[in-house]
């Protein structure tokens, strides 16, 4: 399958790093210009750089901006006034005693996890709708499904995007602009080779310790080892392309099996 996004203007929140970094890595390949975006000035250049050494030729927009405010969501209209694909990635996560969880810190999650993704779908959709193509996409998480007992604020806001996704699919209903959500499984993202070693023999070799890992941590998995994030990508730019025009309102797995379930 050929998938040529020549001609869209994609933005990826939270670029800079880990899936996506891969999703708008994957998309500028497939010929869409991409809004590459994080809070950090300095950073954010340095990714436009790295994405750019690895996709020569790749049309690359820095958009430097907290999206998880108003002021940060205004900024980036400026920067990318249309958008033909929106892919709502920004996220942050960690675990926690759920009953030592402040007021505070559920907020900031929702804020984040959620309302960023929200607002920026408000800003980006109607046009979406008057032009008669659009992309929506809210990266999830198997969180949101099968909620961590560590982790139970985090996988609300996951939750509560699967619900968002369909609410605005149905709003899109009949224009020609889809909205979907990814599900994301255990990925192999910064920090996580840390965090495997903190439970698996450091002199195991990575692909044996992932594997060690998944077998005894992560059972579930019927890959059996991480998810690499370009293979989150694919589903991301599928869902971008003019193939996927019929795909709206679903959650779609990319989870290894992760969750136990033979529904999408």
């Amino acid at each position: 399958m050929r998938i040529d996004l020549t001609g869209r203007t994609a933005l990826v929140t939270g670029s800079t790093q880990g899936i996506g970094a891969a999703i708008a890595l994957a998309l500028a390949r497939a010929g869409a210009r991409v809004g590459v975006n994080g809070r950090d000035e300095r950073r954010v250049a340095d990714s436009v750089e790295s994405l750019a050494g690895q996709a020569p030729g790749a049309q690359l927009v820095p958009v430097a901006a907290d999206v998880s405010g108003e002021e940060g969501a205004a900024r980036v209209a400026e920067v990318l006034p249309q958008v033909d694909i929106l892919v709502n990635n920004l996220g942050v996560f960690g675990t926690a005693d759920p009953l030592e969880i402040s007021d505070a810190e559920w907020r900031r999650y929702f804020e984040v996890n959620v309302l960023a993704a929200v607002r920026l779908t408000r800003q980006y959709l109607p046009g979406m709708t008057e032009r008669g193509w659009g992309r929506v996409q809210y990266v999830a998480s198997d969180s949101a499904v099968a909620i961590p007992a560590e982790m139970i604020h985090y996988g609300m806001s996951k939750t509560a995007l699967l619900a968002v996704s369909r609410g605005f699919a149905k709003k899109a209903a009949g224009t020609g602009v889809t909205v979907n959500s990814v599900i994301a499984g255990p990925t192999h993202t910064g920090g996580v080779e840390d965090f495997v070693y903190e439970l698996v023999d450091r002199d195991v070799p990575w692909d044996e310790a992932q594997r060690t890992f998944m077998r005894e941590h992560r059972p579930q998995s019927l890959i059996q080892r991480l998810i690499e994030p370009e293979e989150i990508a694919h589903m991301v730019v599928y869902l971008s392309s003019e193939q996927a025009s019929a795909t709206t309102g679903g959650a779609l797995r990319v989870d290894g099996g992760y969750v136990d379930s033979i529904l999408p």
